[in-house]
């Protein structure tokens, strides 16, 4: 029997939020995904239907939530951490995840993390893989990429499964920093598992974010 996922695309437009979830849909096909694609997020009012699904991905750049409680009954962040503490899997890449709803601070703890730079834009950067036993990095060794270098603030529970580097070429006091590209967390019953890599759909032309993104939603699914 397939399993479900829910992606929630649309916020900024720069992310190509639509685009990418639809490239990442037919990704996920070879594990045995199905998908709904919405472009509202209507859907986060209604527990139930979120209840429906075995990962939810949310790919909506910026944008907000009408609520910052997770206690108010039937609230759309209330409904997200209650449907993923029960079991369902969250998970996602880059702006689409990490830079959504900025002022949601109950959002951002849900996540694991929250975007607030990339220091050169689109730059060449390594990738090491740190937890080189997890499913998510399976048939990946470390490889380079172009694309934003996210600097996240991050929640210091999470489990690293992949990072970089920062130099000192854009700003001397980030030299020798060490980012998570890809991580994992758990929320409750639930498993969360993010990458700050996949900008735009070209990212995608990148072999190893494509297995690394696919691969975590994966690891993610209920």
């Amino acid at each position: 029997m397939s399993k479900k996922a829910l992606f929630i695309a649309g916020g900024w437009g720069g992310h190509e939020p639509i685009e990418t979830s639809k490239f990442i849909i037919q990704e996920i096909k070879k594990f045995d995904i199905e998908s709904d694609l919405v472009e509202s997020l209507d859907v986060m009012s209604d527990l139930k239907y979120l209840k429906k699904y075995d990962v939810i991905l949310p790919v909506w750049t910026m944008g907000n939530i009408d609520d910052d409680n997770w206690e108010i009954k039937d609230s759309k962040i209330g409904n997200l951490q209650e449907a993923i503490s029960s079991g369902i899997g969250l998970a996602g890449w880059h702006g689409g995840m990490t830079d959504a709803f900025r002022d949601n601070t109950n959002y951002q703890f849900l996540v694991g993390s929250q975007f607030v730079c990339h220091p050169g834009n689109f730059v060449d950067y390594e990738v090491a893989i740190i937890d080189k036993d997890h499913q998510s990095v399976d048939g990946i060794d470390n490889f380079s990429v172009h694309s934003e270098q996210y600097f996240l603030h991050i929640d210091p529970s999470i489990n690293v499964i992949a990072s970089t580097k920062f130099n000192k070429k854009y700003h001397d006091w980030i030299d020798g920093v060490e980012m998570p590209i890809a991580y994992t967390k758990k929320w409750g019953k639930g498993k969360v598992f993010h990458c700050s890599i996949g900008h735009y759909l070209k990212d995608f032309e990148n072999l190893n974010v494509v297995k690394l993104i696919t691969q975590g939603i994966n690891w993610a699914t209920k």
